[in-house]
This record gives structure tokens, sequence and C-alpha cells, in this order.
């Protein structure tokens, strides 16, 4: 097997998992959104120490720890990156358990176009034509959406914004993937060791003996593994490749929600998608053909 074979198994087994997600949070309907989010950073954590203590990769780790606390703009970076992810997993995690996976799909389709904004706000980058025409595509649906049912997609926004902002601070951090996935869930430890200690003590919380628990107990292994198949896909197979492929989850949870969970899908939701499906085509299309153009003359 190739190595490009290698990384699409990878990446496509990534954006499988990250599909399937909303199928495992509903399964853990008795505990509240908030600790839920609390104990998938506690078992993150610790399912990322296990994992780099078996691995052999602690002096690594040491290593790389005390170079970053001489890197203050690097260890802030990641401070905000916890964050930032944490608060993407939280609206995700209760936009799923309050019937809103058609808007968390959408707001995955609007997230690559969102990470194209954000690369020319703060990265400086220009784009053609045909990657304007994306954007303004996905604008035209958001604000049909927005008019026709009289409020913003919020979440579907918010969703798209963090995961592009999460994206944007991680790319100027060079550290090994595994290290900055652990260090990003110890910079929120303390606020889910907190938000756990606050549920027991005013008799909310749900976690004990019961069969939601046991569930939960597997949230840190589904959120670092489709994180380090990420990684290890990406280094192996192009950037518009990975393009085509990250389009698996939102489709997966697009699916869940119309046909598993029967949230409503009116006209004014094909419009949108439509619009957002097109853009991403155009966009998809036009970097696989600057890919190929790339290849033939490198050949």
């Amino acid at each position: 097997m190739s190595e490009q074979q290698k990384g699409i198994i990878f990446a496509a087994t990534s954006y499988l998992l990250w599909g399937i997600l909303p199928f495992y949070w509903r399964l853990i309907g008795g505990i509240g959104a908030y600790e839920i989010l609390a104990h998938r950073i506690i078992w993150s954590f610790v399912f990322m120490v296990i994992l780099i203590v078996a691995l052999g990769k602690t002096t690594a780790l040491k290593v790389q720890t005390l170079q970053l606390l001489t890197n203050k703009k690097t260890a802030i970076s990641l401070f905000v990156a916890g964050v930032v992810i944490a608060f993407n997993w939280g609206l995700f995690i209760w936009a799923v358990a309050n019937h809103h996976v058609l808007q968390a799909s959408l707001g995955y389709y609007i997230n690559p176009l969102m990470s194209i904004l954000l690369g020319m706000i703060f990265m400086k980058e220009r784009f053609s034509r045909v990657e304007w025409t994306a954007i303004i595509l996905a604008a035209l649906g958001v604000l049909y959406m927005a008019l026709s049912i009289g409020e913003i997609p919020y979440i579907s926004l918010l969703l798209a914004v963090s995961f592009a902002l999460y994206g944007l601070i991680k790319k100027n951090v060079k550290m090994d993937a595994m290290f900055t996935i652990l260090l990003e869930c110890l910079a929120t430890l303390p606020f889910a060791l907190a938000g756990i200690w606050y549920l027991k003590a005013v008799g909310m919380s749900s976690f004990g003996y019961n069969k939601d628990s046991g569930i939960l107990l597997f949230s840190g292994i589904l959120t670092a593994i489709p994180l380090i198949l990420f990684t290890a896909g990406a280094r192996r197979i192009p950037l518009s490749l990975i393009g085509f492929l990250q389009y698996i989850a939102p489709t997966l949870m697009f699916i869940q929600g119309v046909f598993l969970y029967n949230e409503a899908f009116s006209m004014t939701h094909l419009v949108t998608f439509a619009c957002i499906w097109l853009g991403l085509i155009i966009y998809s299309c036009a970097k696989y053909q600057q890919y190929r153009t790339q290849r033939r003359l490198s050949a």
C-alpha cells in the first residue's frame, strides 16, 4: 500500500468518525450538555496521557513543553486553541441534544469556506474568481435562510467560525499533534473539573453507575483518535484531496438529521444547502484542477 493510499484511509476514517458523533452523543440522553463536555475534556486528557506513555513519547513531551514555556506566543495560542475547540465541542453537543443536527451539518459545510475567509483576513491570502464565487454562494445560502425563517442560523455560523479559527491558530503552532491535543485539554481541564465538582455539590450530576456514564467514558477515545488519524492522513495526501474528503462528516450528519432523527427539512433548507453544496463543488473542482496542473508541471 502506497503512502497516499494510507493517507486516504487515515483521513477518510477520521471524517467517518466525526460524522457519526451525533449518533454517539444522542446515545447519552440522560446527561446534560455541559457535563458531557466536561467529561469529554477530562477523558480526552486521560486518554492522551496513556497514549503518550504507551508510545514512549514522555521525554519528547517534556522537551517540547519546556520549549513551549520559553515561547509565550505559542503558549497563549495553545491556550486559546483549547478554549475555542472546547466551545466548538460544547456547542456541537448542545446542538445534537436539542435536535439541531441539520444546523450542525450546515455549520461544517460552511467551515471550509469560512477558513478561506479567515485566511484572507488574517493571512493576507488572495483568492481567484472561482473561490470568491464559492464564498458568495455560501453567503447567499445563509442570507436566504436568515430572511426566510426570520433569524440567522447562529448555531451553524458559530460552529463554522470556531472550527475555522481553531484551524487558523493551529496552523502556526509547530509542535507534535498529540502533544498539542494533550496541552489543549490541559488548558481547559481546571474548568472541566470545577464544573464536575459544582454539579456534584448541587446534586445535578447524572454521572454514576449507569449506561450513559459507561458510554461517556469512551468520549476521550472518540475525540483523540480522529484528530490523530486526520494528522496522519494530512501528512500523506495533498490539501486538495483533503478538501474532497472533509465533506464526508457533514454529509453523514445531514443524513442522520433528516432520516434518523426526522428533523424538519423544508424548501428553505433545500435552497440553503444547495447554495452551500454548489459553492463547495465549484471550489473543490477548482482546487483539484490546480493540483493536477501543478503535478503536470512538476513531472
